[in-house]
């Protein structure tokens, strides 16, 4: 039977406890959202003593459903100040399913200083002293810590910009190789954790009991339903796609359609593209290499396997893995082209533990208002490598964010909304995505309602991007992905099962076969509204309103080249998605 660990940082001590009836037929987003809402004052400040942190696998991780590591972290969040679930694909949920844990859930708050790691077991969870491990590389501390714990485990743990309780503060986990690689990287939760004392969560599944399947029958059904589709479609197959160019393959697709958002979004198209894409990045390591590279899993179990390595000339590794927001964030949004720059920047935000994505967005806005010329990428590795690492005024104000950057200048072209940056995509180019952004219950966030699907890839369909009536698109997304969520598996497997009807079956037979669900895909709208339900009740309570469910100012009335058009989606329209 599942248990929760609850886990005590005031006086720390850790219990195990029956999952309620309430919880039975939830996992991954489902379950952290629910928890959250049930446990968390709406009001409570981020990094105060009343918040919690919830990490729960979903409800397939730790089986062997294809391309199912993931697991949701959620909290109230430091960068938004509502509610956030982050998600992250890596070993490290299945070994915690695997153990027989629903749930982890972190509370309390330190009284004495120090830094601690939990080290959970078959046999039970143990704190032990962290302290010499704080203020150092990740890189330098992991292979120390397979070193003292095994190298079957897997490691959960913050950098030094959560120990500093920094908004932009991600939680690392390892991947399949063991690098501090595989980020929950959105919404400040490393601050969260930070700010409990706790530096890593360290567990060894050896022992464990394992997923207890209810229906093995109906699982293995939905299994193999799930795996052919996402061999069978173009973008998930071996060879495919993400596999060979990775997900920065989406570089020169969303630049060729005028929606890349180039030097702090002031314009859809950036001349260094094609420089630092996937298929840069594939032809780079060919070359570098002398052979062709293609990429594998960020976890055990993963057919799609779109995580690269990147190479330099002497066939050393940069990094991995150059994610499309990525390269993105640390490339055109900073007007870099340079990709070995990005993959040494990508480099430093995972050994200093924070989001890509913010990290390139607070760079933006800073160069856009003034402190840095856009292109400089020296520049840009001296203010993450020498500001933000070491907590500097100006690496603590950085490091708080892009919204967070933009008042410490004075700078209105802050390209966000509900306080976190907006993700590789210019919503006054591609519609729908910003009435994501803008209604999302995470903030900006594109994985919240990936509408990029049917407006740019025509993958379940095909919508005009520049259609300002998406409301329904929308939120039809949002529900859906907060059942995929919940479910543990990668939010990529929505490119076979929007096309593949057969995988969309398989999705939900398999969750229905873990949990024993009489569930079919008409339950899927059922359960993610109920998710964005709650969701968007704590929002309210903590005091979000209409008026948060809006892009940026400037997208209003700045015309973004090469389109030349603004915002034009009407108040109405964006209030139709929730209100």
């Amino acid at each position: 039977m599942s248990k929760i660990l609850r886990v005590n940082m005031t006086d720390r001590t850790v219990q195990y406890e029956d999952v309620p009836e309430k919880y039975r037929f939830l996992g991954g987003r489902g379950l952290t959202s629910s928890i959250v809402c049930d446990e968390v004052d709406p009001t409570c400040h981020p990094l105060g003593p009343n918040n919690k942190l919830v990490f729960a696998p979903g409800i397939i991780t730790g089986t062997n459903a294809p391309t199912s590591g993931r697991v949701s972290v959620g909290a109230k969040s430091p960068l938004t100040g509502g509610i956030k679930e982050s998600n992250a694909g890596t070993g490290w949920p299945q070994s915690v399913a695997k153990l027989g844990i629903k749930a982890i859930i972190v509370e309390g708050y330190p009284k004495d200083g120090g830094w601690w790691g939990l080290h959970i077991t078959k046999d039970g969870a143990t704190f032990f002293p962290a302290d010499e491990y704080a203020g150092r590389s990740l890189y330098e501390v992991y292979p120390l810590l397979f070193e003292r714990f095994g190298k079957k485990v897997d490691i959960c743990s913050i950098g030094v910009a959560g120990e500093m309780k920094m908004a932009m503060a991600g939680i690392c986990f390892n991947d399949a190789q063991g690098r501090p690689s595989r980020y929950s990287g959105r919404g400040g939760l490393g601050a969260v954790m930070g700010s409990k004392g706790l530096k890593f969560i360290i567990v060894n599944p050896e022992g464990g009991p394992g997923v207890h399947i209810a229906n093995p029958d109906l699982f293995e059904q939905g299994r193999k339903k799930m795996l052919e589709a996402l061999r069978q479609h173009d973008i998930t197959k071996p060879k495919g796609g993400l596999n060979t160019y990775g997900t920065a393959i989406l570089v020169n697709i969303l630049n060729e359609a005028g929606g890349y958002p180039t030097r702090n979004f002031r314009e859809g198209r950036f001349e260094g593209a094609a420089a630092t894409s996937g298929e840069a990045i594939f032809e780079t390591n060919k070359k570098r290499l002398g052979k062709e590279l293609y990429n594998h899993g960020c976890h055990p179990g993963c057919t799609i396997q779109c995580s690269n390595t990147y190479y330099d000339e002497q066939g050393n590794e940069i990094v991995s893995c150059v994610e499309y927001e990525s390269t993105w964030a640390l490339g055109a949004n900073c007007g870099i082209d340079n990709l070995d720059a990005i993959g040494k920047l990508i480099w430093l935000c995972n050994d200093i533990g924070i989001d890509t994505i913010e990290t390139g967005g607070a760079l933006a806005v800073a160069m856009d208002a003034g402190l840095l010329p856009f292109g400089d990428w020296q520049g840009s590795i001296r203010l993450v490598d020498e500001e933000i690492r070491k907590g500097t005024p100006l690496g603590r104000i950085l490091g708080n964010g892009a919204a967070f950057t933009g008042q410490a200048f004075g700078w209105h072209r802050v390209p966000g909304c509900k306080g976190q940056n907006m993700p590789a995509y210019e919503p006054r180019a591609v519609k729908g995505i910003g009435v994501t952004y803008a209604t999302s219950t995470m903030g900006a966030d594109h994985t919240a309602g990936y509408t990029i699907a049917p407006e740019i890839l025509s993958v379940g369909g095909k919508a005009d991007p520049m259609d300002i009536k998406k409301a329904d698109l929308s939120r039809n997304f949002q529900v859906t992905t907060a059942f995929i969520d919940s479910s543990g598996h990668c939010l990529f497997c929505a490119f076979a099962f929007l096309d593949i009807p057969s995988g969309f079956e398989g999705l939900v037979e398999e969750c229905a076969g873990v949990l024993g669900a009489n569930w079919t895909t008409d339950d899927v709208a059922r359960i993610g509204r109920e998710i964005m339900e709650k969701e968007l009740a704590f929002n309210r309570a903590a005091g979000f309103t209409k008026a948060h469910d809006r892009v940026p100012e400037f997208m209003k009335y700045e015309p973004l080249p090469p389109h030349n058009v603004v915002w034009d989606v009407p108040d109405e329209e964006m209030d139709a998605v929730w209100w």
